[in-house]
């Protein structure tokens, strides 16, 4: 899950760790796909996650034989020699139907839009933001859960939570200036030797089954992933004073709680941000590594460290970094508030410096992200008269008209990290 972190951290060296948490609720993806038939079809009795995926394996196992007996001759599109140099760019190459990238309508979840997600997951408290084990449960199954189905996965998730002792033994091994991105990586890597698949594989277990020790160590791995990120976050920064986990928090609270932030709004950010970070089609660095690494029969541990790799770059994971390192030099160069104009120019002296203004612009979509909107809207209502929002509004009305003048600027729009890194610096 897109990927949890806080509003919370003095550096935003550990920018990094935001995006990962969130794509541990798409670690699933390894799973045979559902069919996209099954979405918004019927309300399930039943309240567990796994047994709701048990009988729809089945039935996905052989549709999937059936697409390839009956289309695999078929063409899906061209290969052109700058898609090779342009790193596959627009080359159709995997099954990916978890989410989908629309370039008007932004991304979407199993069919709905992030308006729809709100509107529709089961929230923690009355009206507030969806909880991340709502999307989860819509991404694994293609069915929007009841909050009694949502409240079980919470269960399981906090019954699954507890780390091995030698993990945080292989952190203390490393330098504490570690970045945070490598320490994450490490101590998932850490974690596999508790690997279900792994074990189940080397017992000699049928391919038809392999699913079911996938979804253990994929749900066992989201389920650590908040207590991993936080005891990384608590050493790096706060001398290793370690908050243990409330057993009556939701996924994310809790990572918002051990972090050290327990407050109403910190805990509704963070299931804001993880439920809008679970997901973004198969083509992006992270998704994809994970998604390869795993077509090897790696188990999950191993393909999702190999997939935060990705996500430490300073063009995927650490993007949102990228953007308050920029902010903080607008603030050195212009203040806290400065006029429109002296910011336009400011923009342009980035652009004629051949430097890009992180945060803006995106590959596929050609409006304003609507993760960004989303969070733009939590801003206006917990903080509209915080100092870095105003800057980060006021940017918003310059950046892309600066961008449109240039010509050659395909989306002049900001995407989701030119706001996720300013929320989560609020204290």
């Amino acid at each position: 899950m897109a990927l949890l972190s806080s509003l919370l951290k003095p550096s935003c060296s550990s920018a990094g760790l935001q995006g990962c948490l969130g794509a541990g609720l798409a670690l699933t993806r390894g799973l045979p796909s559902l069919a996209p038939g099954l979405v918004h079809t019927r309300e399930v009795s039943t309240l567990d996650l796994r047994t709701v995926v048990a009988e729809k394996i089945p039935a996905q196992q052989e549709r999937l034989k059936q697409i390839k007996k009956q289309h695999a001759a078929k063409k899906i599109g061209e290969v052109t020699v700058g898609a090779c140099i342009g790193g596959m760019r627009g080359i159709n190459g995997m099954l990916w139907e978890t989410s989908l990238l629309d370039p008007e309508d932004g991304i979407r979840f199993r069919g709905y839009t992030i308006p729809e997600c709100k509107d529709r997951l089961p929230a923690a408290v009355e009206g507030g933001e969806p909880l991340p084990e709502g999307m989860l449960w819509l991404l694994m199954t293609g069915e929007i859960p009841t909050k009694e189905q949502v409240d079980q996965l919470s269960d399981d998730l906090r019954k699954r939570s507890a780390l091995p002792s030698h993990v945080a033994a292989v952190l203390d091994a490393m330098p504490a200036d570690t970045h945070p991105m490598t320490q994450f990586t490490q101590a998932v890597l850490s974690l596999q030797t508790n690997s279900e698949f792994a074990a189940a594989y080397a017992r000699g277990i049928n391919k038809s089954e392999y699913w079911k020790p996938y979804f253990e160590d994929s749900m066992d791995l989201i389920a650590k992933l908040p207590a991993v990120a936080s005891l990384i976050y608590r050493r790096t920064y706060h001398n290793n004073q370690v908050i243990e986990m409330d057993p009556k928090l939701d996924w994310a609270a809790n990572l918002s709680h051990m972090m050290g932030h327990s407050s109403t709004g910190a805990m509704e950010l963070m299931r804001l941000y993880q439920t809008i970070h679970s997901d973004h089609e198969g083509g992006n660095v992270s998704a994809h590594t994970t998604h390869l690494v795993g077509s090897a029969l790696s188990d999950p541990y191993l393909s999702f460290a190999a997939g935060m790799t990705g996500l430490a770059g300073p063009l995927h994971g650490l993007a949102n970094q990228e953007v308050l390192l920029w902010i903080n030099v607008v603030k050195k160069e212009l203040g806290g508030a400065p006029t429109k104009e002296a910011l336009t120019d400011f923009v342009w002296d980035t652009l004629k410096n051949g430097k890009v203004v992180p945060g803006y612009g995106h590959a596929v979509l050609r409006l304003t992200d609507p993760r960004y909107t989303c969070q733009r809207e939590f801003a206006l209502k917990h903080l509209p008269e915080d100092e870095t929002f105003k800057l980060v509004s006021l940017l918003y009305e310059v950046v892309p008209a600066v961008l449109k003048e240039t010509g050659k600027v395909k989306n002049p729009w900001p995407n989701v990290d030119a706001h996720s890194g300013v929320l989560l610096q609020v204290r």
